[in-house]
This record gives C-alpha cells, sequence and structure tokens, in this order.
C-alpha cells in the first residue's frame, strides 16, 4: 500500500486528542471535586493529551466563578503536567471574560477557550475587539470557540484571520460546520484547528487541523485517537473504519435532540462513572435514552 502525502500540520498548542470534559455534580447538585479528579484521570490514562473544563459540555453557563476556578485547581492536582488544562472563558461580557481568564491562569490552566459573545450578537469588529482584549489579558494561549449554533453568531473566517496575527490566539475549536471556511483559514494562517464536532474528526485531520476537542471521549477516550494514530501511520481505511464505527454512539450522543452534556451524563451514570445530575435548565435523560445510548456503548466496546 502506498502512504499518502502526510497534509501540512500546525504544531499542536494543547496536543491533538482533547476531550470537553463534563463537570461531575454531587447528587444534590454540588461540584464534585474527587469525581471530576476520577474522570480526568481516566481520561488521561485513557489517551487523552488534554482536557477542556468549563466548555459546553462542561455547562460553564451553570457553573460559578468560584466553582470554575476550583475545578481548574482540582484536576491539575489529579493529573500533574501529564495534559493541557484549557479552561473555558467565554461569556457575554468582554469584563468577565477577562476576570474568568485571569483566575484560570492563577488556577494553572495552560490555555484559554473563548466563544464569541453570545445573545447580543456583536458585528465582526466589536468581536475581534472582545478576543484581542482577552488574549491581552493574561500570558496563556488562546483558542477561539466559533459555535455559532449556540451563541447566534459567527466567528467569520476574515476575522480569524486577522486575529491569528496576535501572538497569544493559536487555535480554533470548529463547530461551525463551514469545511469551505475552514480551509481558508487553514490554508491563510498557523492557527491550530480542532474539531468540535465527533463527526467530523477524521474530516477535519485529513485536511490538516490539529486534531479534536470531543464530547464522546468522554466515554471512548481512546477510540478517536486510536482513529488519528491509525491516520498517521498510513492506514487511512482503518482509520476511516473507526471513524464510522463511533457513529452510532455519536449520532445518540450529539444529534438526539439533547445536548451533549445531558447524554454524556446519561452514559457515565450508567457505566458508574462520575458525572452526577445536569443542573437545570437542562433535565436529565429518561431511561429508554439511557439504554439506547448504553447498548450502543457495548455494542461499540465488545
Amino acid at each position: 500500500m502506498t502512504t499518502p502525502p502526510t497534509p501540512t500540520r500546525t504544531p499542536t498548542p494543547f496536543g491533538r486528542a482533547l476531550c470537553a470534559m463534563v463537570t461531575p455534580f454531587t447528587a444534590e447538585g454540588a461540584l464534585d471535586l474527587d469525581g471530576a479528579q476520577q474522570l480526568a484521570d481516566r481520561l488521561v490514562a485513557g489517551g487523552c493529551d488534554g482536557l477542556v473544563l468549563s466548555g459546553t459540555t462542561g455547562e460553564s453557563p451553570t457553573t460559578t466563578d468560584a466553582e470554575k476556578s476550583a475545578l481548574v485547581r482540582a484536576v491539575r492536582e489529579a493529573v500533574g503536567a501529564r495534559p493541557s488544562i484549557v479552561a473555558g472563558v467565554g461569556t457575554v461580557d468582554t469584563r468577565h471574560s477577562v476576570e474568568l481568564a485571569l483566575a484560570a491562569e492563577k488556577a494553572g490552566a495552560d490555555g484559554l477557550l473563548a466563544v464569541a459573545p453570545y445573545y447580543s450578537r456583536p458585528p465582526q469588529d466589536a468581536i475581534e475587539a472582545h478576543f484581542r482584549e482577552l488574549a491581552d489579558a493574561t500570558a496563556l494561549p488562546l483558542a477561539l470557540y466559533d459555535i455559532p449554533g449556540r451563541t447566534g453568531v459567527r466567528i467569520e473566517p476574515e476575522t480569524m484571520i486577522r486575529l491569528a496575527g496576535h501572538p497569544r490566539i493559536v487555535a480554533v475549536k470548529d463547530c461551525a460546520y463551514d469545511l469551505m471556511g475552514t480551509q481558508k483559514v487553514l490554508s491563510r494562517t498557523d492557527l491550530a484547528y480542532y474539531t468540535g464536532c465527533d463527526e467530523y474528526v477524521l474530516a477535519l485531520y485529513a485536511l490538516g487541523g490539529s486534531g479534536y476537542i470531543s464530547t464522546v471521549a468522554n466515554v471512548i477516550p481512546r477510540h478517536f485517537r486510536s482513529a488519528i494514530d491509525t491516520f498517521d501511520a498510513g492506514d487511512t481505511t482503518e482509520a476511516a473504519r473507526l471513524q464510522q464505527r463511533a457513529l452510532p454512539l455519536t449520532e445518540l450522543m450529539m444529534a438526539s435532540d439533547l445536548p451533549g452534556a445531558v447524554t454524556t451524563k446519561a452514559l457515565l451514570g450508567a457505566l458508574d462513572l462520575p458525572s452526577g445530575p445536569v443542573r437545570a435548565p437542562l433535565r436529565p435523560a429518561d431511561r429508554k435514552t439511557t439504554d439506547e445510548l448504553l447498548t450502543a456503548y457495548e455494542e461499540l466496546t465488545a
């Protein structure tokens, strides 16, 4: 078999295989730091070289600033320097985002992740100014999180291209479902691209992406890592098979009209792994959904 040419790949500032980790809560709804440490250790042992805390899957809108900092400190204590820790700091308010960034830096994070300010739907020049102020606030590298389905606004490719000139804006978590725009930025910048859509792990990696920030990795941390490792080894057919084999579970977790935090916590709970309830306004998955998730998981890991 002829080994295909390796695409030009930007150095990975946070690793290649990142998990968008859930935030475990106790049965009473309090932050479960012991559970977070156990889960983080399991994820790193399973092949994750980076953990994203307080992102979408981490229910960041319903955790307090103090809880976000405590989570970074606890996970750092559990995993040491083995993985990178990227802290979600995006809010609707530039000043609040800066405060969270400074707190994350103090707590021991290696990097920051920030969505475009949501609800107010600022124009592109305001979005650019927001990210520049955030990047100037700390010494940590910053990843832009483009997820218009939740924020109501894009970080347009031209805006990313301009922001790529900032020395601390180094990466993108891509949930825009716009492969044309993604390739445009990849071809004109050194930004490291991480897919945040599990169904695109191999597709974006093959285009020169740096890796993934996966929700599904909470339950199968080694699977997508194996897919990109296999791709790097030159066996693209097997890499595609691994990607496709995860599709039933990925679809149930990410495309079932329930947020990924809900489905992930349901499955982790069924596996007796740290998770706990989701916080309102989210509501737990029902028994039927949980059983379907568990069946898909067992079929994938059999």
